[in-house]
């Protein structure tokens, strides 16, 4: 009877062991298809954002270029308005000269 239970032990043994066997080897099956799925995962969203980077970098220098060249625009109008300006004073000051000798 004692060999009974012995061979009965070992069997559910071996049984379980192989059984063991197999859900970790599945198990790490799953545990490198989801590490190489992250990986991939991982790479398209650096590819996805170094695209993104870059073309916000393009963008900044073409908004960087637009602000010289509306700060050249900014600079050439001032330069009329101040000389709009002094004209503008000559004639206001010349104006009540010409009235005068006119009446006069």
């Amino acid at each position: 009877m004692e060999n009974v239970y012995s061979v009965i032990i070992t069997a559910v043994t071996v049984l379980g062991g192989a059984s063991a066997w197999r859900f970790y080897e599945n198990r790490a099956k799953r545990k490198d298809k989801d590490e190489e799925f992250i990986r991939h995962d991982c790479r398209d969203r650096i590819s996805k954002l170094e695209a993104l980077l870059a073309q916000s970098s393009k963008e900044k220098d073409e908004l960087r270029k637009m602000i010289l060249e509306m700060t050249a625009k900014v600079a050439e109008l001032t330069v009329k308005v101040d000389f709009l300006t002094k004209q503008k004073d000559k004639l206001e000051k010349a104006l009540p000269k010409t009235k005068r000798q006119i009446n006069g």
